[in-house]
């Protein structure tokens, strides 16, 4: 990007100003020497991008401002034409070049359409996508028109977004409660009623390579773009009740769609083990009825149904499901659960109880072909994987030089391919060892890029942040982690991981399961529904209304009944914030930072359901 930057060509002199928000990985000190006439400003701390432009633009002295990303490649005629186009047309505040893709491809959202409730209903719900030549329903990324002219728009792409500097200023630049997408809408969107246009020019182009931006850090981009949108409709759209409600529903509907779609691998084995269990009833029935279907007739396809979303939910309740590696011991578990709570629906509905010797027959048949299936699995699995397994390392940088100099650590490296080594610190010296790749967030978002059998990571008590989105990652791909003390403690946590599959050795990390959260969030709802209907008597009352407020902040999943303490920067938490907390057992008003943040540290490393039984139990006494 510095580069493409220092070769245009232009008729006028122009400063270039790097905010670094917080990089890690010695970048800033590298380019220093390489481009002295460039300013450098390094913040503490990721501030997201609206603050660090804002931090930017403070320090900007030009008649006009460029905001560019870092992952671009300007043509050496793009600030010429564009600050052409800008003095040629004084109603224009703002305007966007063409932003291409690396193979040359046109990317949409360098011209888009404000969200309005049509614009939003229509790309969430996929009429956008059916129809992208309608002027109706293609209004958000105005995929009717041409790209080959330049025209008004209502909305140019963060990416780049040239801008009179005095018009952005009166604007207070970016909206900060925006952390990451969304705050370019909002800006022309502020242009706009100021009275100013917004333009895209297609005269010149600019190479963006989407992602990179983010592919080195440990954003959750998804979430954090879903946000952006509610946010910009809660402030500019705020009249249309019905509008609000239509986009959390789309948004539901998309969140649910790609968390599917996040365990596709998992879809065939779901849809398989819910065939075998019916086909394992329909073999079990003759045994006492001399038929495959010798129920009472009203009992069909009811018993059917029911069977099948208990052997769902018993799976996924011991962990067979969304967790990667499957195992026969979960099976048998699973099944176990199920033959329990079938047996238990039996008591209460008589009607169905029709023999137990069939259930228990059906149940039977079901480990038996259940475990068939997994051990084919398994030794698919085997027969793909290498004898070697490829491994990363990830650790402190103040232990490497007396790990690596360890002859046990050299006996066990030897067993294995190491990929590299990354680092859960900051990079303090970019070359003192060829096989450190990077820091932490490095590996977070490139963990698709490495073929990869296994994580070892070598923790001390200090509790890392990004190990929890770093396990998150590694869940989803179906990776094993490791997270030992020393690299011996790797061979033996290996050895029972071989006995028992499971994936994770440490428990400290269990929000991260989908049945943990699950059963989480079913109980806040039950907890804030029963509270929900002994209030709503009292709900305009002064003394509750506060209380009534955040149980349906609850309900929308706002918040949890036990949580963390609310903070400013929870991004990298599992962990919803707690309307009960373990902060509120002290004056927060006399806790600094740290020791709030170590807290919330403590909840989500030693969560169980019994910790939040006990924080609840406790300050209901507290309270009396």
């Amino acid at each position: 990007c510095l580069k493409s930057i220092e070769n245009s060509q232009t008729k006028f002199k122009f400063e270039t100003i790097v905010v670094d928000n917080n990089s890690n990985d010695f970048s800033v000190e590298y380019l220093k020497p390489q481009f002295p006439n460039v300013q450098f400003i390094q913040l503490e701390s990721n501030l997201g991008f609206a603050k660090a432009n804002n931090i930017g633009l403070q320090k900007a002295t030009g008649k006009y401002v460029l905001f560019l990303n870092p992952d671009t490649r300007v043509d050496v005629d793009t600030f010429q034409v564009m600050k052409d186009y800008m003095d040629a047309n004084p109603e224009v505040y703002i305007s966007g070049c063409k932003l291409l893709n690396p193979d040359g491809s046109f990317q949409l959202p360098c011209r888009r359409g404000f969200p309005t409730p049509w614009a939003a209903f229509s790309k969430l719900f996929g009429l956008q996508s059916l129809f992208p030549k309608s002027k109706l329903f293609a209004k958000y990324n105005q995929t009717y028109r041409s790209t080959e002219e330049t025209y008004y728009i209502d909305s140019v792409m963060g990416a780049f977004m040239f801008c009179r500097t005095d018009i952005i200023k009166q604007l207070n630049g970016f909206e900060e409660d925006f952390f990451m997408y969304g705050e370019d809408l909002d800006l022309c969107y502020r242009a706009t009623k100021l009275g100013g246009k917004v333009a895209y020019v297609h005269s010149t182009s600019t190479i963006h390579f989407k992602g990179e931006s983010t592919k080195r850090s440990s954003i959750d981009e998804i979430k954090h773009f879903y946000e952006a949108m509610e946010i910009f409709v809660r402030k500019h759209y705020s009249y249309s009740r019905p509008f609000l409600f239509l986009l959390r529903l789309g948004i539901f509907i998309r969140t649910f769609f790609a968390y599917i779609f996040k365990f596709k691998n998992d879809i065939p084995i779901i849809l398989t083990d819910i065939i075998i269990v019916n086909a394992a009833l329909l073999l079990a029935t003759p045994v006492r009825f001399n038929n495959f279907l010798g129920f009472p007739d009203y009992a069909y396809p009811l018993v059917f149904i029911v069977l099948s979303i208990v052997q769902f939910f018993s799976f996924f309740a011991v962990g067979e499901y969304f967790e990667g590696e499957h195992s026969v011991r979960k099976v048998f578990f699973g099944y176990l659960v199920a033959f329990f709570i079938l047996i238990g629906f039996t008591y209460f509905f008589k009607e169905y109880a029709f023999s137990r010797g069939v259930l228990l027959l059906t149940i039977g048949i079901g480990i038996l072909l259940t475990s068939i299936v997994r051990l084919f699995l398994h030794s698919f699995s085997r027969g793909r994987s290498n004898s070697i397994p490829r491994v990363v390392l990830l650790i402190n940088s103040t232990k490497i030089q007396s790990f690596l100099s360890d002859t046990k650590v050299n006996n066990t490296l030897k067993n294995i391919e190491l990929v590299g080594i990354f680092l859960l610190d900051k990079i303090q010296n970019p070359t003192q060892n060829p096989l450190i790749k990077g820091n932490i967030e490095y590996l977070i978002k490139d963990i698709k890029n490495y073929d990869l059998d296994e994580i070892i990571i070598i923790q001390d008590q200090q509790h890392n942040e990004n190990i929890t989105l770093l396990l998150n990652n590694a869940l989803d791909l179906g990776k094993k982690v490791y997270l030992v003390k020393n690299i011996q403690d790797y061979t033996i946590s290996k050895v029972v991981n071989s006995v028992s599959n499971n994936q994770f050795i440490k428990h400290s990390h269990k929000l991260i399961l989908p049945r943990y959260r699950f059963l989480k969030r079913f109980i806040d709802l039950l907890i804030a529904i029963l509270t929900l209907i002994i209030l709503l008597p009292f709900s305009r009352s002064k003394k509750l209304k506060e209380t009534y407020s955040q149980v349906k902040s609850v309900i929308v999943g706002n918040y949890s009944i036990v949580g963390i303490y609310p903070v400013d920067n929870i991004r990298n938490y599992n962990s919803k914030p707690g309307i009960l907390n373990l902060v509120l057992f002290a004056d927060p008003n006399t806790l600094n930072e740290n020791t709030i943040k170590k807290l919330n540290d403590y909840y989500e490393n030693n969560y169980s359901l019994s910790l939040d039984f006990d924080i609840l139990v406790k300050f209901v006494f507290k309270r009396r």
